[in-house]
């Protein structure tokens, strides 16, 4: 009865998406409400996530030649006013610090909603020679923007996030470099937090304030709905101009170099939660999973149970992240608990399991049960912990293959994005007018052109003239 109870306290993901979200973000731990508002708590279940999330990027980010700096949370008025397009883009969102004590400042801050000036003033200083390119820089960071609709994890005032900032003697090197950050996010959501992605390249509307290009990972939540994942931003030298940076290059003549920068959030979490959630609450990818497995004793009050246990739970501890449950609660209090938190295995193990020597895994993404025998229970959980990251994603691709739908013309695009959540792939002529014209009448956003691109046919869902693109279109986040 614990666990039927436990499991009614989420809302059904059927009757109200939102609201099971946010059951789950509370109820698993992950976040709580704070008196400031817009902002959110983070809590140890979902920090660890992101502590997770944070040492795997990290690492990826450190593979390919990027070092971690940091630099202040407020920049001078002045400062964001020098690229024009940039201060325009982030207007609207910006915190402003007018006073210190007391006083009124001077010149007002703001407080950094992504931090390109503050490279740019430093790059100013620290570049004068071709010899002093690239720099491949990372910075771990808060920034604020000041959002008015919020949501957990998805979009709040102050949030969590790496920001990438890189400077290159050539727009071919800072190309490249754009395209091999994009890679490294398509390679995280894939092989680490088991969500399939669309990579592609933002419209013109959609780019980033301040960028020549912008280059995106897309992807399908649950209920059809599009996340923007991670972005990577080709600035070309128009911030190098705006700065004033300028190298000394092989030819002793002085010119402009080439940025990028590229960014994912705790948005993440959100992410994982709505691709791979269901009624009873999280499901975690093994690779970012605080705990993978946790372990159940099953009638503790006989002989030896609890000891079998202990000595089991410190086995497997030593080849993935496990947790022993020796509390008081039933094993049924237990097993909600576990499958509401995420935790990829559970390990049970009875009295005529010892007896047999051999123990029950159940996977948190399917429900099934495994019998193993004790003697192979290491090489048989790495095996288990890779077959749930297999399974999580094959059914995030399945049902994102189910949910993408082709359209030809508007007619068929608006029947479609009100019956059918999910992508839509159809045709565009490239111009905004239509762009702006399929969100107004179908309610749809362009989310990107893929690299893969198809031609569906010759002409554009909109205006019927001759296409130049194939886009997904969708709700989104």
């Amino acid at each position: 009865m614990a666990k039927e109870k436990l499991v009614k306290e989420i809302t059904a993901m059927d009757e109200d998406f939102a609201k099971w979200y946010t059951d789950v973000v509370s109820k698993a731990e992950l976040m709580d409400y704070s008196s400031v508002k817009g902002c959110m708590i983070i809590r140890p279940y979902g920090y660890a996530i992101w502590e997770n999330i944070q040492s795997i990027l990290n690492s990826m980010f450190k593979a390919t030649g990027h070092e971690n700096v940091y630099m202040p949370m407020f920049i001078p008025e002045s400062l964001l006013q020098k690229e024009k397009d940039h201060v325009e883009g982030f207007a609207p969102e910006v915190a402003w610090v007018t006073h210190g004590g007391n006083e009124k400042l001077e010149e007002r801050f703001c407080v950094r909603p992504t931090s390109e000036t503050l490279f740019c003033d430093h790059y100013k200083d620290i570049i004068q020679s071709y010899r002093d390119l690239p720099k491949l820089y990372n910075q771990w960071c808060s920034v604020v923007r000041w959002e008015k609709t919020t949501r957990p994890f998805l979009r709040s005032r102050e949030f969590l996030w790496q920001e990438g900032h890189t400077i290159h003697a050539t727009a071919e090197e800072a190309q490249a470099e754009t395209v091999q950050m994009l890679n490294v996010y398509a390679d995280f959501a894939e092989n680490y937090l088991a969500i399939p992605v669309v990579k592609g390249v933002k419209t013109e509307k959609e780019r980033f304030a301040g960028a020549e290009n912008t280059y995106t990972i897309e992807a399908l939540m649950h209920d059809g709905k599009a996340l923007q994942s991670a972005t990577s931003h080709y600035f070309g030298d128009g911030f190098a101009k705006a700065f004033g940076i300028q190298y000394t290059d092989k030819d002793n003549k002085l010119t402009h170099p080439f940025q990028t920068s590229w960014g994912c959030t705790t948005r993440l979490i959100g992410a994982v939660i709505m691709t791979h959630g269901d009624d009873n609450g999280l499901v975690l990818p093994p690779a970012i999973a605080p705990t993978q497995l946790i372990v159940i004793p099953i009638a503790t009050h006989k002989a030896g149970v609890t000891e079998k246990a202990t000595e089991i739970y410190e086995k497997v501890n030593k080849i993935c992240r496990a947790k022993i449950d020796l509390g008081e609660q039933s094993p049924g209090w237990k097993f909600a608990e576990y499958e509401m938190k995420g935790v990829p295995l559970r390990l049970e193990l009875g009295p005529r399991d010892i007896e047999n020597n051999q123990c029950v895994i159940c996977r948190r993404d399917n429900g099934e049960k495994i019998v193993v025998s004790l003697d192979e229970l290491e090489d048989k959980i790495s095996q288990l912990l890779a077959a749930v990251h297999e399974g999580m994603f094959n059914k995030a691709l399945e049902r994102r293959n189910q949910m993408t739908y082709d359209a030809h013309n508007s007619e068929e695009m608006k029947e479609i994005a009100d019956n059918k959540p999910g992508f839509i792939r159809a045709m565009w002529c490239g111009e905004r007018e239509c762009e702006d014209a399929l969100k107004e009448s179908v309610g749809v956003t362009s989310r990107c052109i893929p690299f893969n691109e198809e031609q569906l046919s010759d002409t554009c869902v909109c205006c019927g003239k001759p296409a130049k693109h194939m886009l997904y279109w969708g709700k989104a986040y």
